[in-house]
């Protein structure tokens, strides 16, 4: 799939979601969806505030847009989300008729739309999704490996402090 002229900037609101993450205690992820060029849903990760192991930037999103549509089918939208979604969040995007799908970072450990599993792709689901991966890779990655970093407490090799010469 091929980049269209609006991703880059409805990508750069998805990173503005994953950054609001790290101020609640949440692993930096954010998503958005899009209809008709309009963002109809924008969310992040809520897994540590909800303790629900389905909040997931994705499946807020989702939530939120069929609620506000009124309907589980969200045909011709677009999903943005920072990271290569997991099975679990593949599986809704499937399930919720989603057309495209653009992430960011792929998740060599999770990741189920051409990682590890390619669930939007699989060819015995009734639907199959656009799926266009590595729009603001980097920036994606940034934000995580930041968060982990502060999290475990580590600097990043080029902030270490001078070693003394003993």
């Amino acid at each position: 799939m091929q980049q269209e002229p609006h991703d880059s900037h409805y990508m750069e609101l998805a990173l503005q979601q994953a950054a609001l993450a790290p101020h609640m205690g949440e692993v930096p992820i954010g998503a958005v969806l899009v209809h008709s060029h309009e963002v109809i849903a924008a969310g992040h990760n809520y897994r540590e505030i909800s303790q629900d192991p389905t909040a997931h930037a994705e499946m807020i999103v989702i939530r939120k847009a069929a609620e506000r549509l009124q309907t589980w089918r969200l045909t011709e939208t677009t999903l943005y989300v920072t990271l290569e979604p997991c099975p679990m969040c593949a599986g809704a995007i499937v399930q919720s008729r989603i057309a495209r799908l653009v992430f960011g970072a792929w998740d060599p450990k999770a990741g189920a739309c051409g990682s590890i599993f390619d669930i939007p792709a699989e060819r015995r689901l009734n639907h199959r999704v656009q799926v266009m991966g590595g729009l603001f890779e980097q920036e994606s990655r940034e934000l995580l490996q930041e968060f982990f970093r502060a999290k475990r407490g580590t600097l990043p090799a080029s902030s270490s402090p001078p070693k003394s010469a003993s």
